[in-house]
């Protein structure tokens, strides 16, 4: 604890604040993800067919991602994720008035704009957040850096999701407008952070798109990650919903199972990063998703033991995303210059977006004709590629992040 202390207070203050920022909107983030299923669910009585084609809008702010940032150009990235904060709050704070009026005629388009509000202020904070983390690292650190951050956001996901489940242990219809109210004053706390520090390592203008052929490989993981990633955020939940009859309350509790071992692991999954390097990493990232898609699509015939192959699988695959880091760290090491970083990040959860908005309704489509375990067994070929893609690739020895570096950065 002494060491723990001792590193705190050795710390740059930039990289505190930023800490902190990240934290409030972990809590915004937990109240979300814990809940927003359920009051799907709850309060719209949606299909798999119609909970698919719902990701359309709701991921279409993700695929403008590069024409967004592209646009904010001109900001330190620090400013973005404070503008980032505001529209997460003011989504979320419309989602809670939304379910306080739900049983009006309007309350569906209200919710799909105040959704895709929402969604617009957690995409773009993406990429910049991920640009400020390897900015307040020294070179070889960037991945412990970047799990580091990750495991922040998850141990202040726990206090989300616990929020979520005390209000809602015991109630038949959790109050979702206070859950909303809550977590949009959580991500305003974090914009008022992020627009306190100062520009932090961005010694250039950032150009507004950033399309390069040797980026090629870095494009394609994208791509793959989107669809793979999607087919788990959107159908992952359903399962335990629709297959397996499961509240809120569940999702609350193993939100704080899957924060608590992301707490641990995101850091260690950094260091990896950082010893392995990327190849090694996203290879075994798509062959464990493999078996998660196949324990997500079986599940449901081991009867009793079902259930909890189910839950493991939905934790596992919460605690995986840690090794996406590694797509970040990877185009840091090929990137020409310091300024193509942000961009090309963007550029990507643009082009992983392109594939997750859409992949999702054909999704419900297949759910609802063929069963659910097809959407996983389609998605564990997906995973399979994932990896064949990640064997190719080959950093250039002697290789460094492109990102600069101040001065002030912490160990």
């Amino acid at each position: 604890m002494r060491h723990l202390a001792d590193r705190f207070r050795r710390a740059s203050p930039q990289l505190l604040t930023y800490f902190l920022a990240l934290a409030f909107m972990g809590v915004a983030g937990g109240c979300f993800h814990t809940s927003y299923n359920n009051w799907l669910d709850d309060s719209f009585h949606l299909g798999a067919d119609a909970r698919g084609a719902l990701e359309f809008p709701r991921e279409m702010p993700g695929f403008l991602v590069a024409l967004l940032t592209g646009m904010l150009a001109f900001l330190p990235e620090t400013r973005v994720a404070g503008i980032s904060g505001l529209l997460t709050c003011m989504g979320m704070v419309g989602l809670g008035l939304v379910d306080r009026n739900a049983g009006s005629s309007s309350a569906w388009t209200w919710m799909v704009l105040f959704t895709v509000l929402w969604a617009t202020g957690t995409h773009v904070v993406m990429p910049v957040t991920s640009a400020i983390a390897m900015s307040l690292a020294k070179q070889e650190r960037r991945g412990r850096r970047l799990g580091q951050a990750s495991g922040v956001g998850a141990a202040a996901t726990i206090i989300g999701a616990a929020f979520v489940w005390v209000i809602s242990a015991g109630r038949d219809t959790p109050p979702y407008w206070l859950i909303y109210i809550v977590g949009g004053a959580m991500a305003l706390v974090a914009a008022v952070l992020f627009f306190r520090m100062r520009d932090v390592g961005r010694q250039t203008a950032r150009p507004r798109m950033v399309v390069r052929r040797e980026y090629w490989l870095f494009y394609v993981l994208s791509l793959l990650f989107g669809a793979r990633k999607q087919l788990f955020i959107t159908f992952g939940p359903w399962v335990l919903i629709k297959v397996f009859n499961q509240p809120v309350t569940t999702f609350a509790i193993l939100g704080i199972a899957n924060a608590l071992l992301t707490v641990f692991t995101s850091p260690y999954l950094g260091n990896l990063i950082d010893r392995w390097g990327e190849r090694k990493m996203l290879v075994l990232d798509g062959l464990i998703l493999v078996a998660i898609c196949l324990g997500y699509g079986d599940a449901h015939r081991l009867r009793t033991p079902g259930i909890y192959v189910a839950f493991a699988c939905f934790v596992l695959d919460q605690v995986m995303f840690g090794f996406g880091n590694a797509r970040a760290t990877y185009l840091a090491k090929i990137a020409h210059a310091p300024e193509h970083v942000t961009a090309s990040l963007s550029l990507g959860i643009s082009l992983d977006h392109a594939v997750s908005m859409t992949l999702p309704a054909v999704g419900g489509i297949v759910w609802m004709k063929y069963g659910h375990q097809w959407v996983f067994y389609g998605g564990a070929v997906l995973a399979l590629l994932n990896a064949v893609f990640a064997s190719l690739i080959r950093v250039p020895r002697g290789a460094h992040m492109a990102a600069e570096v101040p001065a002030e950065a912490a160990e």
